[in-house]
């Protein structure tokens, strides 16, 4: 599809990362796959404007983490963006300088279905969902509904759930022509939570779901002694 679209595709996925867990990298690696992404960036948020009453691990170690479980991921990369500035910062925001900065690219926005549930809470929801694509990914016990969000909105959405590969490959090089969609995908459907994973830790101490965890991310964890 690149040969036929020279346009570079480039994928973004917010989030605390807090810790990166094995179902963040799954993520990463289908959808490069599934939607012949150029390239795959993790933005580690410095707080969540959505969890006002949860303070995260350091933006320091959250993107150290990343960065180790990805490192020999060459389409991979994290992106400091929103570390950097040093407050919480909204999706609004952030698009509004990503899709500068990829003007003349393919540029898709990444959520979970947690997030896309709780779409309309977000600042200028509506505006957020047409700057760019969106790729939606399921996740257990999280039904990927529509009744919450506009007609408009409604209207941009792709469902490519149950769809085989080629499926995918004609209807997403059909989807997208001049305006942006909200592609919903079951490719990926992982049951893993960050919150369980710290509450692991500082239950036994120890991080026992190394399953659920990269093995530089868990002895990250247990090296600087994160979650106690």
């Amino acid at each position: 599809m690149n040969s036929v679209n020279p346009q570079k595709r480039v994928a973004y996925y917010g989030g605390t990362f807090d810790p990166l867990h094995s179902g963040h990298l799954s993520i990463a690696k289908t959808l490069i796959s599934l939607f012949h992404l150029d390239e795959f960036v993790f933005i580690p948020a410095f707080h969540a404007p959505h969890k006002p009453d949860s303070k995260p691990t350091s933006a320091f170690h959250r993107f150290a983490m990343l960065c180790l479980a990805t490192e020999n991921e060459p389409k991979i990369r994290v992106s400091l963006m929103e570390i950097e500035t040093g407050e919480k910062r909204y999706s609004l925001d952030t698009l509004t300088q990503l899709t500068r900065e990829n003007a003349g690219n393919m540029m898709f926005f990444v959520m979970g279905a947690d997030s896309w549930r709780d779409i309309t809470t977000w600042r200028e929801w509506e505006t957020v969902l047409t700057m760019t694509n969106h790729i939606v990914v399921s996740r257990p016990g999280i039904p990927i509904g529509t009744e919450h969000v506009t007609d408009q909105i409604k209207e941009r959405i792709v469902d490519m759930r149950g769809r085989s590969k080629a499926e995918i490959d004609t209807l997403l090089w059909s989807s997208i022509q001049n305006v942006e969609k909200v592609f919903f995908t079951d490719a990926v459907n992982f049951d893993i939570s960050a919150t369980e994973i710290r509450e692991d830790v500082r239950e036994d101490d120890v991080l026992d779901r190394t399953e659920d965890v990269p093995a530089e991310v868990a002895k990250y964890i247990e090296k600087y002694e994160l979650y106690r």
